[in-house]
């Protein structure tokens, strides 16, 4: 095909094998994400007691790896739009393994903390790339089905992770299993990228690399599509993958900026459930293994809100729905901080809590595929979740400190502070403009 746009052959043509198995791939490393970040949640009863922390403490320890997350969004998320999603996607596995190997040989908070933080900047770096792969290698038909599907793997990652800590590793060993075991399954994650994940013809069509054409071809072969000759010119008004462009490119920062301030405050609210449940759970008299299962719990019920979110998006548009799923979270987690009694009332309470908040993500991960263009998807994604992750970060810590001022036993309290984030979220995404971003580049729209 002469001059044509090999995103448009993405966009246009059916789904092939080999994109959906690039796409299952995906959804896997979110869930290693999820594992990855959660490992500390599952792990934070056992620290607490081996070294007699405080929650304001703990709260510092479980935001470290958001902490850098919002680092690594914003510095390797940038970078994937330079060097490629794959290589980007392979830097940041080798830092995660490094990161949780070390986690869980660590003898003291400080240097936990550290590795932790660590550990946060492949975590941050991946979520952009492989949120660009996803994007990229699925068609515009597929495209909101693929982008529900990858954003559900961070909490199937959540429930194979919390069966693995409270049916083995928090039973025969001990809170440093659950980091060697992360170590172990990302580092099995590397030659499986290597082998089966080319690079998206979108990234090679916006960076017009030298022999651009047959890299792209390569690509699209893998892919079962249909080869070109030669690409489309550069529309003039093209951008390099910049940060500042995003920002100062007056079509794209008020989707960046709200955006970026509504997944901070909705993920303020979204974390303070995931880092803090297990702790709450086990100081109510349970065993760190049942309470590692009310965020087994929480997790699938954020894979099921995230999944049959997913299809009605097919359907509907991105915002209203979610405002709806924000509103009715905020409800959940308001429950959830009234206190029960029964660990069945716990686990309900952590199903709904995420079955919500995580639809809510869904749609704002959406979003952001169709808010950014092709040449700064990874960019923009990037710098959204690295706003984000200040949400992420604070959650804990605040919860932390809110919880040793004014009492645990005042988790209504707490909880209902927290909500505030989801709240404001909701109403950034009411004002957002979300418009088509590659029609748009394009003067299509």
């Amino acid at each position: 095909m002469a001059g044509t746009d090999p995103r448009t052959i993405i966009n246009e043509s059916p789904m092939s094998g080999r994109q959906w198995v690039v796409i299952i791939l995906m959804i896997l490393l979110n869930a290693l994400d999820g594992f990855d970040v959660l490992s500390s949640a599952f792990a934070a009863p056992g620290i607490s007691k081996e070294w007699g922390i405080p929650r304001s403490q703990l709260g510092i320890v479980l935001s470290a790896e958001l902490v850098g997350m919002g680092f690594g969004s914003v510095i390797l998320g940038s970078l994937a739009d330079k060097i490629g999603r794959k290589l980007d996607i392979l830097i940041c596995l080798v830092i995660m393994a490094i990161g949780m190997y070390m986690a869980h040989a660590a003898h003291g908070v400080t240097e936990l903390t550290i590795w932790r933080l660590i550990t946060g900047l492949g975590i941050g770096g991946m979520l952009a790339a492989t949120n660009a792969v996803t994007a990229e290698s699925s068609s515009k038909a597929s495209r909101s089905l693929a982008m529900a599907l990858y954003v559900i793997g961070y909490p199937v990652g959540g429930v194979i992770g919390g069966f693995a800590a409270q049916g083995w590793l928090l039973v025969d060993y001990d809170w440093r299993a659950v980091f060697l075991f992360g170590a172990v399954v990302t580092a099995i994650m590397i030659p499986l990228v290597v082998l089966l994940v080319p690079e998206t013809p979108a990234f090679f069509a916006a960076r017009r690399p030298e022999g651009a054409v047959g890299k792209i071809n390569k690509s699209l072969r893998a892919f079962g599509k249909a080869e070109i000759t030669e690409l489309p010119p550069i529309p003039v008004q093209a951008a390099k993958p910049k940060v500042t462009d995003i920002l100062s490119n007056p079509q794209l920062r008020p989707t960046t900026l709200l955006l970026a301030f509504g997944y901070m405050f909705h993920t303020l609210t979204f974390y303070y459930i995931l880092k803090f449940a297990v702790q709450i759970v086990a100081d109510t008299g349970f065993s760190q293994p049942l309470a590692a299962s009310v965020l087994t719990y929480a997790n699938i019920g954020g894979a099921v809100g995230g999944a049959l979110f997913g299809f009605l998006l097919k359907k509907w548009d991105i915002k209203g729905p979610t405002i709806a799923m924000c509103a009715l979270g905020i409800v959940a987690v308001a429950w959830f901080g009234m206190g029960h009694d029964t660990l069945g009332q716990w686990r309900l309470a952590g199903f709904l809590t995420m079955f919500f908040l995580n639809a809510a993500i869904v749609g704002y991960y959406a979003a952001f595929a169709r808010g950014f263009p092709a040449y700064a998807r990874a960019t923009g994604t990037g710098f959204v979740l690295g706003v984000g992750r200040a949400g992420a970060a604070g959650s804990p810590i605040i919860a932390g400190f809110l919880f040793d001022a004014l009492g645990k036993d005042q988790l209504l309290s707490v909880s209902l502070i927290m909500c505030a984030g989801a709240i404001l979220g909701a109403v950034l995404v009411w004002i957002v403009p979300l418009r088509d971003a590659d029609a748009v580049a394009e003067g299509k729209a």
